[in-house]
């Protein structure tokens, strides 16, 4: 499956929505997507959790004009600024997204009801203060686009050398559908963001696919400890640049709007 963080549907429909480019209605689905359903808690003004619908609007009416994607791991507090309780619940999901105009920030909460194949999932998206300070880490498009590049053709060989580049029914099954969508041309951003972005946000899924299907398909012919320890060497950076990548191809309307 293709890595699409909730926090990047949010900040990307968000943003088409703040931009005028969307309707309310349209955003709101859009974010939602498989999910059964989303909510807010936390909202200044609201004493409870609220529907996404609303919640645009209140943190259109608080003053946001823009939504960024914070996506940080151990070490790295990609797009994050603070404060430390906020970084802590972002750190634990794996994701954040931060609003510009108004120093507030959402971190989810997703849980799981039900059989597998048919689960139920819903969202809490838990509003917080953060501290209203440059994101940490965060690269620009031409910066995300070379870096992505330079990483994939590293890791291929080392993974390749290492026999682990993915392989069996269940990467080709992963392989297949990911091409089916870049054949469908399918939107993989809202309306509002450059070409480019659209363009660093298909590489790096494509990337985070490549990583995601050589931990999965097992150690393949890195057998010896060391063979493994190379692999996940290999591997450790690409995550980071893939994950930088897709930060800066969620995060690039707001920069474009910035820019003027």
């Amino acid at each position: 499956m293709l890595f699409e963080p909730r926090s990047g549907r949010l900040a990307a429909w968000g943003n088409a929505l703040l931009a005028g480019l969307v309707s309310p209605d349209e955003a709101a689905s859009s974010i939602v997507g498989e999910d059964a359903v989303h909510r807010v808690s936390g909202l200044p003004g609201e004493p409870g959790p609220v529907g996404l619908t609303l919640a645009l609007g209140r943190l259109r009416v608080l003053g946001v004009s823009g939504l960024r994607v914070a996506l940080p791991a151990p070490g790295h507090p990609l797009g994050l600024s603070g404060p430390a309780e906020f970084n802590a619940r972002a750190l634990e999901a794996e994701e954040a997204v931060v609003a510009v105009g108004a120093a507030l920030g959402l971190v989810p909460e997703v849980a799981e009801a039900g059989p597998a194949g048919d689960l139920h999932v819903s969202v809490t998206w838990h509003c917080l203060p953060v501290r209203e300070a440059p994101p940490a880490d965060v690269p620009s498009l031409g910066e995300a686009e070379r870096e992505l590049a330079e990483a994939l053709r590293e890791a291929t060989g080392v993974l390749t050398r290492l026999d682990v580049a993915g392989s069996g029914p269940v990467a080709e099954a992963a392989l297949s559908a990911y091409r089916a969508r870049a054949e469908a041309g399918r939107d993989v951003l809202a309306p509002g963001y450059p070409p480019r972005a659209v363009r660093v946000l298909a590489l790096a899924q494509r990337v985070d696919l490549m990583v995601s299907l050589a931990y999965e398909n097992g150690p393949g012919g890195a057998v010896a400890a060391s063979e493994m320890a190379a692999r996940s060497e290999a591997l450790r950076p690409v995550e980071r640049v893939a994950r930088r990548a897709l930060v800066a191809a969620y995060n690039a309307a707001v920069e474009e709007r910035e820019r003027g």
